[in-house]
């Protein structure tokens, strides 16, 4: 390649897929856009694929929303990940694994894949980053996570937020950065994969226990006492796990976990909240709409935690309110019964 052709691939704009046109998806293919990228929407849905591609818009999850120019859509594989640099997977955690084998022989041999989901696989325990890697057949070093304070539609109206971008690889995370980084939206980097998606998956699950309990009629010192107890669930499975405890602390920890349970726009706090209300599992999740992580990804992170010797009341309550039966009356009596001990024990 000559110096000049060398200019010119420099300056093209870097190629992203988004495997997902849910809010999230759409939303941060949105980013990428933004940043300068070209992103391309990779779905199953030809009216969402229309009106991306023609209107720049997805009302099914973003109504109201007008995309950039920069964002496009489609139904071929092929065709979205054809020198896409950045694939970027925001589907269903459960679904993940069977959404990405096929895409293994299709991507690109400099690919980068991002995770932007938030859960634990059902049938394996494995985090996100371990079902894309193994999906896709990468080493770890090409697999990034984005997670943080990132509330769907308070980023595709463009207000500002920050987040993390972990990877075993300095590399891959500061590319994914620079990628997705705007006048909104500020990336931060971090090596620490394991405590960032432990993270994402777990305040997911305290959010819909928030929820629970707001729609019980219980007030704000529940939902701190929930949310505080909460981040010291998260921090136990993360340091068995060898998380570094000062990711709890920061945006994919306190950040993630303060949003995700006190704004409306949470499927997790929202699905909590018709439960708490009497609805059955099944009429909640018709209710809220969308994918609330947590409903699944609740049973698999209390048989990890179990696993490893960790006790986590509130995960394994709301374990017990969705699947076993236990009254919602029952969950706030439940935690606050438990022995008496050092706070910080």
């Amino acid at each position: 390649m000559t110096a000049d052709e060398q200019s010119s691939a420099d300056a093209a704009p870097l190629r992203a897929a988004i495997v997902g046109s849910g809010a999230w998806g759409t939303t941060f293919g949105a980013v990428l856009a933004d940043a300068g990228c070209q992103a391309t929407v990779l779905s199953r849905d030809p009216a969402v694929v229309h009106q991306i591609a023609v209107q720049h818009r997805n009302d099914a999850y973003l109504p109201g929303i007008d995309l950039p120019l920069g964002v496009t859509a489609t139904l071929d594989p092929v065709e979205a990940l054809a020198d896409a640099r950045i694939v970027a997977v925001a589907v269903p955690s459960q679904v993940a694994r069977a959404t990405l084998e096929p895409l293994r022989d299709l991507l690109a041999p400099d690919a980068v894949v991002v995770s932007l989901m938030k859960g634990v696989e059902l049938s394996t325990d494995s985090r996100m980053s371990e079902v894309v890697a193994e999906a896709l057949g990468l080493p770890p070093e090409r697999v990034a996570v984005v997670s943080g304070p990132n509330l769907a539609r308070e980023i595709a109206r463009r207000q500002p937020t920050a987040t993390v971008v972990a990877s075993v690889s300095d590399e891959t995370a500061r590319l994914v950065a620079r990628a997705c980084a705007s006048a909104y939206f500020r990336p931060y980097t971090n090596p620490d994969v394991v405590g960032v998606e432990l993270c994402g998956a777990v305040k997911n699950v305290i959010a819909l226990a928030v929820g629970i309990a707001q729609g019980r009629g219980l007030g704000y010192n529940t939902m701190a006492t929930v949310i505080t107890r909460g981040l010291v669930e998260i921090s136990r499975l993360g340091m068995a796990l060898g998380a570094d405890a000062e990711t709890f602390a920061g945006l994919a920890g306190m950040g993630d976990l303060m949003a995700t349970c006190a704004s409306p726009d949470s499927r997790n706090h929202t699905l909590g909240g018709h439960v708490g209300r009497g609805m059955g599992l099944d009429e909640a999740v018709a209710a809220t709409g969308g994918t609330a992580e947590a409903v699944k990804s609740c049973r698999p992170v209390l048989d990890l935690a179990n696993r490893l010797g960790i006790e986590m009341p509130i995960t394994e309550a709301v374990v017990r309110v969705l699947y076993e039966g236990l009254p919602v009356d029952q969950l706030a009596p439940l935690l606050l019964s438990r022995p008496r001990k050092s706070e910080l024990a």
